[in-house]
């Protein structure tokens, strides 16, 4: 038997004795930690800044009528041939035209903004806007520029102890590059859809059939149909901009992904303080058009008539030729071309004795024109195919004043 020497043998026992006196009276087995707390989605900043600003965003829809007026083919042969018209009246056809988008509050007293081509020439149409909680509110066109792709539309309240929800323009996004963006909309009419990215790149200028578009931001969160007018807001719910174009195609046809661009929020801000001063003045119209180079400013200037293009689509629902003649888009409440009986769908032929081919010709021909001349102008009105081209009449119109 091997033997131990007592000195190991007393210093084991020693150390036995002091683990047994340093274990507390009743030790039990070590439980681990509690598992930290479920996350709450509720608390994620994209989830707070959509429930934020989503009140303020709505879906818009605009409907138009375009009318024309269809002689029965019976009848035109018997005036062409015999000359014994039957007194029959033309037939009227309607063409309903309409258009979805996106828009946003900017004040609480019913303000919206949107893109110029989603209420395009709506100002005396059909416009209906509608909250996400299933609200809807008839709005009248106020102002908007074209080459900004910009509008600003007005609801009034049903109840006026009640403001708007609205996102506030002077507490706009920093716009970092890289910083996560939100757009919110209604993309092909799913009403309030949201869409995430980042901001991909600032100050874009981008050219679509021809019209340039400068200082807009780019992302690659979605933008598609439906979400043009919508907001584009960072995570505190501030705006980045105003969602526009998505650029699906390459211009030699390559097919794209992730390039969607927004109009910029101090672009947005500044287009609607012109927009309130445009309508509280209805000159200021005409001086910021004119500073902006914009279509026929003299025409609206002197004497209240907004000019467009009449282009190959509306010759064909007007019933009037392409190749020659304006089309009056709009016409100035107590204008001289109010008063004259103008009104929206007419065209203009000739100014004085020269032939109105365009917007920028009659701009041309009016831009030198003083307050107090009388000008000429060879109409005719739309839906009349017996006219097509046709010199209606003469209108005599006296140029106000600056």
């Amino acid at each position: 038997m091997r033997r131990f020497p007592v000195s190991v043998f007393s210093a084991g026992l020693c150390i036995a004795l002091v683990l047994l006196l340093a274990a507390p009276a009743g030790a039990q087995e070590v439980k681990p930690p509690p598992p930290p707390p479920e996350f709450d989605p509720a608390t994620e900043p994209a989830v707070v800044a959509v429930s934020k600003v989503l009140p303020a965003v709505v879906n818009i829809s605009t409907e138009r009528i375009i009318r024309q007026q269809v002689q029965d083919p019976f009848e035109q042969f018997f005036n062409q041939f015999f000359d014994q018209p039957t007194n029959r009246r033309p037939r009227e056809l309607q063409q309903k035209i309409q258009s979805l988008g996106s828009g946003f509050l900017v004040d609480a007293q019913g303000s919206i903004v949107t893109n110029e081509h989603v209420v395009e020439r709506a100002a005396d149409l059909k416009i209906q806007v509608t909250f996400a909680d299933g609200s809807s509110y008839p709005a009248h066109y106020v102002s908007g520029d074209a080459k900004a792709d910009l509008a600003l539309i007005k609801i009034e309240a049903k109840d006026r102890n009640k403001p708007f929800p609205f996102i506030n323009l002077s507490n706009a996004s920093p716009s970092l590059l890289g910083q996560t963006v939100l757009v919110l909309g209604n993309p092909l009419g799913y009403n309030s859809s949201v869409a995430r990215g980042i901001l991909s790149a600032k100050d874009r200028e981008i050219t679509i059939e021809n019209n340039v578009y400068s200082h807009l931001v780019q992302t690659d969160a979605a933008i598609n149909p439906g979400n043009s007018g919508g907001p584009l807001i960072d995570l505190a719910g501030r705006l980045v901009g105003v969602s526009s174009v998505k650029l699906a195609f390459t211009p030699q046809g390559t097919p794209t992904q992730g390039l969607g661009f927004a109009i910029a929020a101090d672009t947005v801000a500044a287009k609607v303080s012109q927009f309130r001063e445009e309508a509280a003045n209805p000159r200021a119209a005409a001086r910021h058009a004119q500073e902006a180079g914009g279509s026929s400013p003299s025409a609206r200037r002197l004497f209240g008539l907004g000019l467009q293009t009449l282009t190959p689509e509306l010759a064909n629902a007007f019933g009037a030729r392409s190749d020659t003649g304006v089309l009056v888009s709009d016409v100035e409440r107590g204008s001289a071309a109010a008063q004259a009986g103008f009104r929206q769908g007419v065209i203009i032929y000739k100014v004085g004795t020269y032939d109105a081919t365009s917007p920028a010709r009659v701009e041309a021909l009016l831009k030198d024109v003083p307050g107090g001349t009388t000008v000429d102008f060879v109409v005719g009105l739309t839906g009349n195919r017996n006219h097509r081209g046709g010199q209606v009449g003469t209108v005599t119109l006296t140029a106000r004043g600056e």
